[in-house]
């Protein structure tokens, strides 16, 4: 059976338009667009990344080469290259980074002992972060896929990680409840987030670095200031 999964674009109240693509055997378990807006890549628990042009819907690419289900895609600041992670309960998480043209293996980062479930490249392109199940966090170098930092990031799984846009600290959700800021370089932890009263499933940096944003399973959604981390709104509605 193919899984399907949609596009929609709303550029005007009278203009709509959706693409439906189709490709996947399984679920859907990650999505994003190229920074230059060219192109999709998907991952899924068919074990394949797929590249897809964004404007017509037609797949472009299809990467063999996980051994599990993908849990989390991103295109390069560059897009020229992709990097993709996950892995199975039980297996060793893994991570591949392919050509986006031409979709070549390049690297395969080896380090991870449990599934990846989160990862995100810096805005330079030079380095990768990723989060796992046992709260392990890890960076890596983009170019030779070397290991440069690991460290314990949470007490249970490591949900979502995220670089700030200057590259200089990495904000991770887990399943403790918590989110928490760390140095990019040392791996310090600097703040730890708390007011979530379930897991911390999703966290990201506002444009200018100044906030952080985190989603958690008690339905709720917090904004913290990224340099105190006092919870300056939580928003409920979900």
């Amino acid at each position: 059976e193919t899984v399907e999964f949609r596009i929609e674009a709303t550029a005007a109240p009278a203009a709509h338009e959706t693409l439906t693509l189709k490709g996947h055997t399984n679920n859907v378990g990650s999505v994003s667009f190229s920074p230059d807006g060219r192109r999709i890549v998907s991952g899924s628990k068919d074990t394949t990344v797929k590249v897809w042009d964004a404007e017509t819907g037609h797949q472009r690419l299809t990467l063999n080469g996980h051994f599990g289900m993908i849990r989390s895609v991103r295109f390069s600041p560059d897009s020229k290259w992709i990097v993709a992670g996950g892995g199975e309960k039980g297996n060793p998480g893994e991570m591949k980074v392919w050509d986006a043209e031409t979709g070549q293996e390049m690297l395969t980062l080896k380090g991870h002992t449990a599934a990846v479930f989160s990862l995100c490249i810096s805005s330079d392109g030079k380095r990768i972060v990723s989060a796992a199940r046992g709260g392990i966090i890890k960076v890596w170098d983009a170019k030779t896929g070397q290991e440069t930092l690991g460290f314990q990031g949470h007490a249970g799984n490591g949900n979502s990680v995220s670089f700030s846009p200057d590259g200089k600290w990495i904000v991770s959700g887990g399943s403790d409840k918590t989110a928490r800021l760390w140095d990019a370089e040392t791996g310090e932890e600097m703040l730890a987030l708390t007011g979530h009263t379930g897991s911390v499933i999703s966290v990201a940096f506002s444009p200018d670095g100044k906030q952080i944003v985190s989603g958690s399973e008690d339905k709720t959604v917090s904004v913290w200031d990224a340099a105190t981390g006092q919870q300056r709104l939580t928003l409920k509605g979900h």
